[in-house]
C-alpha cells in the first residue's frame, strides 16, 4: 500500500502491518552507487519507503553550532562541519534516486531542511517528513503544508505545548498528519526509549495517525515490535548497508537483515494478536460443546413431576440446557421420566 493511501485509511481500532520508512539520511556519503545500494537493500529488507535528507550546511547550521551526538561514535564536534561532509546531493541527484526507487518499487522520500529543497522535492515525494529539530520552526512547517501533502512530524525533545502548537499550525492548512514519537539521542539507550509516549500522543491527539521514529540500537528489533503494539503504524528507523562503519548514522542504524528479522517477528506477533473483536473462535467450538456444562438430573424425576432446584445439578458437556437457563427449567413438568445423570433437554419439559 502506498503511503498516502495508508495514512488516509488509518483506523484506530484496526490492527494492521506498519508502514516502514528506512531512514538512509546521508549514509550514502555522497556516492550515487552507494545510495542505490541502500535503496536496493531497503527494498530487499521489506521497507515501504526509503528516506534521505536534503540540506546545505550553510542553510542548516551556523559555523559555531555544537554537536549533540555521541562523539565516541562520531568525533566531529561541529554541526556545520558534519553537514558539510554530506551535502553534495541536490536536485539532480535526488531526481535520479527518485527514478531508481520507482524502478525498484519502493517509495522515495527526503526530509527538506530549507525552502529550496522543499520546493524541488515536492514533485518527487508523496508526503513531507519534518524533523524533530524543526518542530518549533512554524513558518517552515507552514511552508511545507502549502504543498497540500500529508505531513509526518517527529516530536523528539518536545514538550506537549510545543507539539500542540505545531499540530495547530498544520491542521490550519488541513493536511493529513502523522505524529511520530521520537527521542533525540543518538543512539537512544533502551531505558530512555519511553515508548509509552506513543500512547500519550494517541490520547492527546486522537485525530492524527500515530508513528514512531526510532534511534535505539537495532538489537533484536523488539523495540519496533513494542511500538507497533502500542499503536504506532508508521515506523521510521535509520538504515545502513554496514553497521560497523564509523561515524554519522551508521552506528545506530538497522540493516536489511535487521529489517527482515523485524518482519519475521511481526508476522509471529500478528498471529498471536489475532483481532481486536471479542468473539468465540471457530477453533474453540469443541470446547464450547464439551468443556462447558449442561443442567443434569441430580436424581430420578418421574414423568409429570414439577422440577425443583434440588432435582438439578450441572455437569459437562454442554449438549443440553445451559445452567444459565435454570430459572426457566425450575417449575416446569417433566413430560417423561428422567433418569439420574440424564442431561436435561428442552424436549423433556412441558413448555
Amino acid at each position: 500500500m502506498k503511503l498516502v493511501e495508508y495514512l488516509n485509511s488509518y483506523r484506530p481500532d484496526e490492527l494492521r502491518d506498519p508502514y516502514i520508512i528506512a531512514e538512509a539520511g546521508v549514509n550514502h556519503e555522497g556516492s550515487m552507487d552507494l545510495a542505490k545500494r541502500l535503496i536496493d537493500e531497503a527494498a530487499e529488507g521489506g521497507a515501504h519507503a526509503i528516506k534521505f535528507q536534503t540540506y546545505k550546511a550553510e542553510t542548516i547550521a551556523s559555523k559555531d553550532s555544537p554537536y549533540y551526538w555521541d562523539i565516541t561514535k562520531e568525533p566531529t564536534r561541529s554541526q556545520f562541519e558534519l553537514f558539510k561532509k554530506y551535502d553534495s546531493f541536490w536536485k539532480d541527484e535526488y531526481g535520479k534516486l527518485k527514478a531508481y526507487c520507482d524502478e525498484v518499487g519502493i517509495e522515495f522520500m527526503s526530509t527538506a531542511f530549507d525552502v529550496e529543497s522543499a520546493d524541488f522535492l515536492n514533485d518527487m515525494m508523496p508526503a513531507y517528513k519534518i524533523s524533530s529539530s524543526d518542530i518549533t520552526n512554524i513558518p517552515f512547517i507552514e511552508y511545507q503544508c502549502r504543498f497540500g501533502k500529508p505531513i509526518i512530524l517527529s516530536t523528539g525533545a518536545s514538550y506537549l505545548w510545543e507539539v500542540q502548537q505545531a499540530v495547530e499550525a498544520i491542521e490550519k492548512h488541513g493536511n493529513t498528519l502523522c505524529l511520530m514519537h521520537c527521542v533525540l539521542n543518538y543512539p537512544t539507550p533502551d531505558k530512555h526509549a519511553n515508548l509509552g509516549m506513543i500512547k500519550g500522543l494517541i490520547d492527546k491527539f486522537p485525530q492524527v495517525v500515530p508513528g514512531y521514529s526510532d534511534h535505539t540500537l537495532p538489537g533484536d528489533m523488539d523495540n519496533l515490535i513494542a511500538s507497533c503494539l502500542l499503536g504506532a503504524t508508521v515506523i521510521e528507523k535509520h538504515f545502513t548497508h554496514d553497521k560497523s562503519l564509523p561515524g554519522n548514522d551508521h552506528y545506530h542504524a538497522m540493516d536489511k537483515e535487521d529489517l527482515k528479522r523485524f518482519w519475521e517477528k511481526w508476522k509471529h506477533t500478528r498471529e498471536l494478536l489475532g483481532g481486536y473483536v471479542l468473539t468465540a473462535l471457530e477453533s474453540e467450538e469443541p470446547a464450547r460443546r464439551n468443556a462447558r456444562r449442561s443442567l443434569v438430573a441430580q436424581r430420578a424425576i418421574p414423568a409429570g413431576q414439577v422440577i425443583t432446584r434440588e432435582d438439578l445439578t450441572w455437569k459437562r458437556p454442554a449438549h443440553g440446557v445451559s445452567p444459565r437457563d435454570i430459572d426457566q427449567v425450575v417449575g416446569k413438568k417433566a413430560v417423561r421420566a428422567i433418569n439420574e445423570d440424564d442431561i436435561i433437554k428442552w424436549n423433556m419439559l412441558e413448555l
